[in-house]
């Protein structure tokens, strides 16, 4: 029995760990054969961010890459093109009135109010290109939405766990 609970409690930690707040995807090209990439140099032609995000973008694409056995060339094999994007999201919310007519318990009587609040903020996303050097043709892209932009903190601590995310699914499968 006791088995049985440890399994349960480590299944519900699992999940409960393994919830991203962020959407992340990729693609490739299906007839590359992505093990003959061994070098990469970073181009950011649209990376409209502050320098300090830059530098936390890059920094984390460079960490990763080289994690995958990459290393940074002047003649690359593959062209690592990064951009950023953000968008300005209006939220709104609203909640009914509870009961039959209003407040109080489902049977009680009276009139409710039904509030609406909205809010704005704004999120922030990434895509990374993989170009073939040679050929000039992208090979992968990965994309991962949903940096909270407005709080320096959560940049801090969301750029590097976005990036770890969306490099997760290179080399494909």
């Amino acid at each position: 029995m006791k088995k049985y609970a440890i399994l349960l409690f480590s299944a519900a930690i699992l999940t409960i760990v393994s919830c991203s707040p962020f959407q992340v995807r990729s693609d490739f090209a299906e007839n590359t054969n992505f093990n003959q990439y061994r070098t990469y140099q970073l181009r950011i032609d649209d990376l409209k961010l502050n320098d300090i995000d830059k530098d936390r973008v890059l920094n984390e694409v460079s960490r990763q890459l080289q994690s995958k056995g990459l290393s940074v060339s002047q003649t690359p094999e593959l062209i690592v093109n990064v951009k950023a994007k953000h968008k300005n999201i209006n939220d709104i919310q609203s909640t009914r009135p509870y009961g039959m007519y209003g407040w109080g318990n489902p049977w009680g009587w009276g009139f409710g109010m039904q509030r609406t609040w909205s809010t704005n903020y704004n999120r922030g996303g990434l895509v990374i290109d993989l170009i073939d050097a040679k050929t000039q043709r992208l090979i992968w892209q990965g994309i991962g939405d949903g940096i909270s932009v407005d709080s320096p903190k959560s940049k801090q601590k969301q750029i590097p766990q976005i990036i770890e995310e969306i490099m997760a699914n290179y080399p494909p499968n």
